[in-house]
């Protein structure tokens, strides 16, 4: 089974809805109609100025096939800001972020954004690999005839191929699907199906000593957080002793465990038996193993699920629509966890498909974003609505907030306005 975008697997979650809004004709959008008529637009013919508003129905299906994208420039930057703290998991440690920005325009004069998010040992990419890929993608893009949003998107593929390049194509991706939304004035939540306009996050306490992870909690908890996500997976007994100290801190909240393949099975088996003995029951085990460790996974997953009643997510495991397949023929996991950054945006939209016929739960999460990326999925979640984990806090994780505009943030509560694509932007030349 291939990662390859399928306009029929798209369509299953990407459906059209009823009339939103009317626009103008702009000169790099398609002017053709879906037999359907379920995206229409204005005859190239027809003069801006005297042309009459037609009332029009989106989705991204449509959009793929109909719009036309000619893009004028294309650009990627360093997108360097520093944390609040040191963001350790079991896996790594990042001190700063160090992402790519990607800005595209159109011939139109539309301005998409996206962002290639660099996490070490969990993305491929490293940020000089990333500024070398996209500035390869954005020289393609310069040079590219007039095509369909689809067919630019599969070239794109093509450049940026598989989990090795996976964050590149997710930033460009992101970054002319934002585009093209803005070109028809229509926010990606409600391209993405519109099924609500707000999300609520959990938050992330990362691998600290008990005294930080409690003051941590208790900061979380005046702030309205409710799920708290804790980074496990290093050791054993000092995880469980932060547990503790967080329960005392925020008594009731709800607890994801998140071990990044840090954990062998009988040590992750253990981990759930201390909490049980606690009284304690997470509403979520995030890879508990290693991400190759096939059988240690379902091994863990039939105790969590038999034993304790605990759900457990394939976050590393899950790079691709053939493992999904994996996972969903060998009940090895309950939940996939979707992350832009690992399989691309049109990978993400496939195994969301896959996943769901499969009977699996979703996750959506991210990796240490701004709120440009860590946006676009948001974005994507609210307007698709079939997750029941949502994950997408790192850009609190931040001491600074680079992007302007975009989504509203209330506590654990995002809100996407009507504001066109995502909504967020960056002063371009306030970046590196």
């Amino acid at each position: 089974m291939q990662d390859a975008i399928t306009m029929k697997s798209l369509s299953h979650s990407l459906l059209c809805f009823p009339p939103l809004l009317t626009k103008r004709p702009q000169k790099s959008q398609s002017i053709s109609t879906s037999p359907a008529g379920k995206f229409c637009v204005f005859r190239a013919e027809m003069p801006a100025m005297t042309s009459v508003a037609t009332p029009t129905s989106f989705g991204f299906v449509n959009l793929m096939e109909t719009f036309t994208v000619d893009v004028q420039r294309a650009e990627n930057r360093p997108l360097n800001v520093p944390l609040v703290a040191p963001f350790t998991i079991a896996s790594s440690r990042l001190d700063k972020v160090e992402n790519v920005a990607i800005r595209v325009e159109l011939r139109n004069g539309s301005v998409g954004w996206g962002e290639a998010p660099i996490l070490p040992f969990v993305t491929a990419e490293d940020q000089p690999t990333a500024m070398a890929k996209a500035a390869e993608a954005c020289d393609f893009l310069r040079q590219a005839p007039a095509l369909t949003l689809g067919s630019l998107l599969k070239e794109i593929g093509a450049i940026l191929p598989g989990h090795e390049f996976a964050s590149v194509r997710a930033g460009v991706e992101m970054a002319l699907i934002d585009a093209a939304a803005n070109s028809i004035r229509v926010p990606l939540w409600r391209l993405f199906g519109g099924a609500s306009n707000t999300v609520t996050t959990d938050i992330t306490i990362p691998i600290v000593g008990p005294a930080e992870a409690a003051e941590l909690a208790s900061k979380y908890r005046k702030e309205g957080f409710k799920t708290l996500k804790l980074k496990v997976g290093k050791n054993l007994n000092s995880d469980i002793e932060v547990l503790q100290a967080i329960r005392l801190a925020h008594p009731e909240c709800q607890f994801i465990l998140d071990a990044n393949e840090g954990y062998n099975p009988n040590e992750a088996v253990e981990v759930l038996e201390k909490l049980h003995e606690m009284g304690v029951t997470p509403v979520l085990f995030e890879q508990p193993v290693h991400r190759d460790d096939w059988e240690g996974l379902g091994y863990v997953s039939f105790i969590a699920r038999d034993k304790y009643g605990v759900s457990v997510a394939a976050d590393e495991s899950c790079r691709s629509l053939d493992d999904v397949s994996r996972i969903a023929e060998g009940n090895l996991a309950d939940v996939i966890n979707i992350k832009l950054a690992k399989v691309g945006v049109l990978g993400a939209l496939n195994i969301i498909d896959l996943a769901k016929a499969a009977g699996l739960n979703l996750m959506v999460g991210g990796m240490v974003e701004t709120r440009l990326a860590m946006g676009f999925a948001g974005h994507l979640a609210a307007g698709l609505g079939c997750f029941k984990f949502i994950d997408l806090d790192t850009p609190l994780l931040l001491s600074e907030d680079p992007v302007l505009e975009g989504y509203e943030v209330s506590g654990a509560t995002y809100k996407f306005t009507n504001v066109r694509g995502h909504g967020g932007f960056l002063h371009w030349d306030n970046i590196a």
